[in-house]
């Protein structure tokens, strides 16, 4: 990729501030893991696999600037991070394996901690990078030279510690020689559509066609669209799958007109401890973000928001997943 998401540096985490994307490219760096975390709240650290390495990174720093890593601390900092945002599920995988990997070598010296937490963020980083490329690999076998993909929110590079889910099925495509163009949903009411997807797309010089989210069913319905493919911030044991609000009307407009949908996410993302979508916690995001995104007032004063991060797909409407270890066949027929 042209750009690094996230990347460890003399033990400070360095990051794109993706609130500023795409007007700006801005890095910060810190070796402060409250400042990390307040990253993940305001979504300058963005995506559930990008969530679970930050957090793996923050729990590390946050060890190695501390002057007792009692185990009080750490589970301290531990619960800290799985209050950052309540719905990705690699969040709370990341950080139970730093907490486990703590337990592992509690009793031995300081320096010898710190060194095996950072082994274990750094491992996590590496296994998403893998990961990306094993989705792309297995995904790019449902896709021919030609077609036309179409997009919801933001599942490339910059949600990842690699080359994306989603997206990693288009990169992978190119790669292989494939010519394709590719749709993208500007995703109400944060843009990650338009903010994110079309610019990092077009760092790689990808043909993308930027579409309010109210486009997508006419594409549809007048056959530009081959596939959707989406990524997912949480998928449960029967299948259902929490992504970015609006995955679910796409989902439905897809079965309706008979165009295949694709989830593509890595292992980390099941959550098999909830048997269905109704399990899973949804985010509740600020009102501002509605009535006065990026600053500009859109509604009148007093007005009531409802405004979910997410919402759930079941699984009756999902035609692949697209893992890193391989597809497996969905529900829908």
């Amino acid at each position: 990729m042209n750009f690094k998401t996230l990347e460890l540096t003399d033990n400070k985490l360095r990051w794109i501030d993706q609130t500023k994307l795409p007007l700006e490219v801005v890095y910060k760096i810190s070796d402060d893991y409250n400042e990390i975390i307040t990253a993940i709240k305001r979504l300058e650290i963005r995506g559930a696999p990008a969530i679970g390495i930050a957090a793996g990174y923050s729990f590390a720093i946050a060890a190695h600037k501390a002057q007792d890593v009692s185990e009080k601390f750490i589970l301290n900092v531990a619960d800290q991070l799985n209050a950052s945002r309540p719905t990705a599920v690699n969040l709370f995988w990341a950080v139970a394996r730093m907490v486990e990997m703590y337990h592992k070598y509690k009793d031995e010296s300081k320096k010898v901690i710190i060194e095996e937490l950072f082994f274990e963020a750094k491992c996590i980083h590496n296994e998403d990078i893998e990961m990306c490329l094993g989705i792309g690999k297995h995904g790019a076998e449902l896709i021919k030279d030609g077609d036309t993909i179409l997009t919801h929110c933001n599942a490339g590079a910059l949600a990842t510690g690699g080359i994306g889910t989603a997206l990693a099925v288009i990169y992978t495509c190119k790669a292989q020689g494939k010519t394709l163009k590719v749709f993208a949903d500007e995703t109400r009411p944060l843009l990650q559509g338009a903010r994110l997807t079309a610019w990092e797309l077009q760092q790689e010089n990808i043909d993308v066609t930027l579409i309010t989210d109210n486009t997508a069913g006419m594409l549809m319905r007048l056959g530009k669209i081959d596939h959707v493919i989406v990524g997912a911030d949480r998928v449960t044991a029967n299948g259902d799958v929490a992504n970015k609000i609006g995955t679910y009307a796409v989902a439905v407009l897809a079965k309706e007109n008979n165009i295949p949908f694709y989830v593509a996410v890595p292992e980390s993302t099941f959550d098999r401890s909830l048997e269905t979508g109704d399990e899973i916690i949804i985010e509740e995001r600020s009102s501002e973000e509605v009535t006065k995104g990026f600053g500009n007032q859109t509604a009148p004063d007093g007005v009531k928001v409802y405004s979910p991060a997410f919402d759930v797909t079941p699984a009756k409407y999902i035609s692949y997943y697209i893992t890193d270890t391989g597809l497996k066949k969905g529900m829908r027929e």
